[in-house]
């Protein structure tokens, strides 16, 4: 996989200064130019089972904070575990928290389909990262 085929990242996140930045910074640096955006996991899970199911385009990636309104990151995590579609659950997933607890990184173990954690604010060399992790 080329950059050429980073063609939209999902970012779930209920911080606008956060998505907004997060933006700015993927296309400047050509990681990526087009965005999913949602503000809570319960949006995210509807919105990315409607798309699939009416043949929309998935997201390449999925950047996900874990504390949100509504549903939270661990819950989108348990949620996403039990769909059965491949599609879906085949999208990797990064988390970008501000949490440095070392009970989250122990937690994100138990989820196969997390590619990494990474902490807020998200950085170039952290995108980067993710460019290697996923052999992009």
């Amino acid at each position: 996989m080329t950059i050429e085929n980073v063609k939209n990242c999902c970012i779930i996140d209920d911080d606008p200064i956060f998505i907004y930045g997060t933006k700015r910074l993927m296309k400047e640096i050509e990681f990526c130019e087009n965005f999913l955006i949602f503000n809570n996991g319960k949006e995210a899970i509807e919105g990315l089972v409607n798309d699939n199911k009416n043949e929309g385009e998935l997201p390449c990636l999925i950047l996900l904070d874990l504390n949100m309104p509504v549903l939270n990151g661990w819950d989108f995590l348990e949620a996403i575990s039990k769909i059965k579609d491949k599609n879906i659950t085949k999208i990797p997933i990064f988390i970008i928290t501000s949490s440095i607890d070392p009970r989250d990184l122990e937690k994100v173990k138990n989820y196969a389909f997390v590619h990494g954690y990474l902490t807020k604010p998200i950085t170039s060399e952290a995108l980067d990262g993710i460019k290697n992790t996923l052999d992009l």
